[in-house]
């Protein structure tokens, strides 16, 4: 499995909601800050989006899509200069998941919301607070597919539409990121980043496939074709962070999963992923995970029973 998918299958999703919104004449309507991630697409006609924190709103056409990454409230709307309405008191009254504001709705939005636990940080804490994909973009062609079948799905409602709205969110996500990924060199230091660079990606993909080996960074470096010291300071500059810590982290988050599934051992996992101890593993935990193997995995458990 590649690095991108694993750690996408690797995220506690927690919720996920999927709707639309068709509005008309003069409106401008308030969206809490999500939790996690939101995604939205344009379906028909053309709005105005605000995001707090940012000085320039944005101009969305029909077929663009964006991405927000961070907890930051949005304003959408025809003129974003107009009292807000509030969202939430909007989507009392949605009709299978699509809320309508205005007697001439001629603008249409749907997207999805995910909220993800604690482990979503590795993957979300490097994108930037927006991303916008224009339609005319030749990487949106999936987005537009995706988009199409959701539309489908929540206009016309039948047996089976809330998981199919939820896969299709899903890939719609996922190319989102895709897209990023695409952007080389764009963005702060972390994950994603790293990912787009052959080397430091190539060193990536066999942690992943390997994560109970012994890396060092002498082994690492031979992987990637450069000295020690060259991928240290390379690494570190896109990820965020040094190689042998990052092989760490990425034990941790393996091993957040197996704790949380409840059946192997706290010492069959610390074998699995390389400590000679379950001492050493314990302390590895604690230190990245702020807690005890046996605590996190109570935790959960206690979470579940809720």
């Amino acid at each position: 499995m590649d690095p991108l998918s694993e750690v996408l299958s690797l995220l506690s999703n927690q919720t996920s909601f999927f709707g639309g919104l068709k509005a008309g004449g003069n409106w401008a309507i308030r969206f809490p800050a999500p939790d996690n991630i939101k995604f939205n697409a344009v379906v028909q006609g053309a709005c105005w989006l605000a995001v707090e924190g940012m000085e320039q709103p944005i101009w969305l056409e029909t077929g663009d899509c964006f991405l927000l990454s961070r907890g930051r409230p949005v304003v959408v709307g025809s003129d974003l200069a107009l009292p807000t309405i509030d969202a939430e008191e909007l989507y009392r009254n949605a009709v299978h998941g699509v809320a309508h504001y205005g007697d001439v709705e001629d603008c249409f939005l749907i997207g999805g919301r995910f909220s993800f636990g604690d482990d979503a940080d590795i993957l979300f804490d490097s994108l930037p607070p927006i991303l916008v994909i224009k339609s005319d973009s030749e990487q949106a062609t999936v987005l537009r597919w995706a988009l199409r079948e959701l539309v489908q799905e929540l206009s016309n409602p039948s047996p089976g539409s809330a998981l199919m709205a939820q896969n299709l969110g899903h890939i719609m996500l996922v190319q989102a990121l895709r897209i990023y990924l695409a952007q080389e060199g764009s963005g702060a230091p972390g994950w994603l980043l790293a990912l787009s660079e052959p080397r430091i990606g190539t060193v990536i993909q066999a942690i992943h496939a390997d994560p109970g080996k012994r890396w060092t960074l002498e082994k690492l470096a031979e992987l990637a074709g450069v000295s020690r010291s060259t991928l240290a300071l390379r690494f570190k500059q896109v990820a965020g962070l040094p190689p042998l810590e990052y092989v760490s982290r990425w034990r941790m988050q393996l091993a957040a999963r197996s704790l949380r599934g409840g059946q192997l051992t706290v010492s069959s996992i610390a074998q699995t992923l390389g400590y000679e101890s379950d001492s050493a593993f314990s302390n590895a935990f604690k230190r990245i995970m702020k807690c005890s193997p046996k605590d996190y995995r109570a935790r959960q458990m206690n979470g579940n029973n809720r």
